[in-house]
């Protein structure tokens, strides 16, 4: 249904007829829309395919990511015209080490061009008055106001859009999961640089962690929780 079909082995098709996940755990009465690190150095800045992005951004995620951003673009403008309180993540920019080591190509890119990079994308850009939380982990909790943001709206239920599936999306929905959140994650909304990582990682949260549901069913739930 979600495309992690593909990726399974048939002793893992076989292992979840017996042990795999039967139905949605559910959600909450009072639900927030995070958006994770939905810049542009992950997207460019125009649309074109992956290996063409990566020679200016070497961390796009090209069209596929493109597809997502539109999704969750659909995705916002319910939670907006609903009420639903709205929360971006996004890197800190204070030149703390981030938790990445391997050396990139940053050097070869212009400050103004860096900069830029670091822009939430026009798409899914903050409207004013919804909160921008700044991260230095994969998390959007470790070291953040996050929880407390939450906890001061009453929330109970996470539904999440970004990127990466495998990493800092992975991360948060851990962390949120661990902390008595509802979690959920928008299939289309979410986005990585490898295909095989991504489904795989939307498979092991959905059996674990969260509800991954598609963006119709994300639309719906929103509509119909009036804050």
């Amino acid at each position: 249904m979600y495309g992690w079909e593909n990726y399974l082995s048939e002793r893992d098709k076989k292992h979840d007829e017996h042990w795999g996940k039967k139905e949605l755990f559910g959600f909450g009465r009072k639900p927030a829309l995070l958006l994770i690190d939905i810049y542009y150095s992950v997207l460019g800045l125009k649309r074109e395919p992956i290996f063409e992005s990566m020679k200016t951004w070497p961390s796009s995620t090209g069209l596929e990511g493109w597809a997502a951003v539109d999704k969750t673009a659909e995705l916002l403008a319910v939670a907006r015209a609903n009420g639903i309180p709205v929360v971006h993540i996004k890197g800190l920019e204070s030149g703390i080490a981030p938790w990445v080591h391997r050396k990139g190509r940053r050097g070869e890119m212009s400050e103004e061009l860096r900069l830029k990079g670091n822009e939430i994308v026009e798409e899914v850009k903050p409207l004013p008055g919804e909160v921008v939380i700044e991260k230095t982990a994969p998390s959007g909790f470790q070291g953040t106001p996050l929880m407390f943001h939450l906890n001061a709206l009453g929330v109970d239920t996470l539904i999440c859009c970004g990127e990466t599936t495998s990493g800092c999306v992975r991360a948060t929905v851990v962390d949120g999961a661990t902390s008595r959140f509802r979690m959920g994650v928008v299939a289309e909304c979410v986005f990585d640089r490898t295909e095989a990582s991504h489904f795989m990682n939307l498979y092991d949260m959905h059996q674990k962690y969260a509800d991954v549901v598609t963006v119709d069913m994300a639309k719906e739930y929103l509509a119909t929780r009036l804050n």
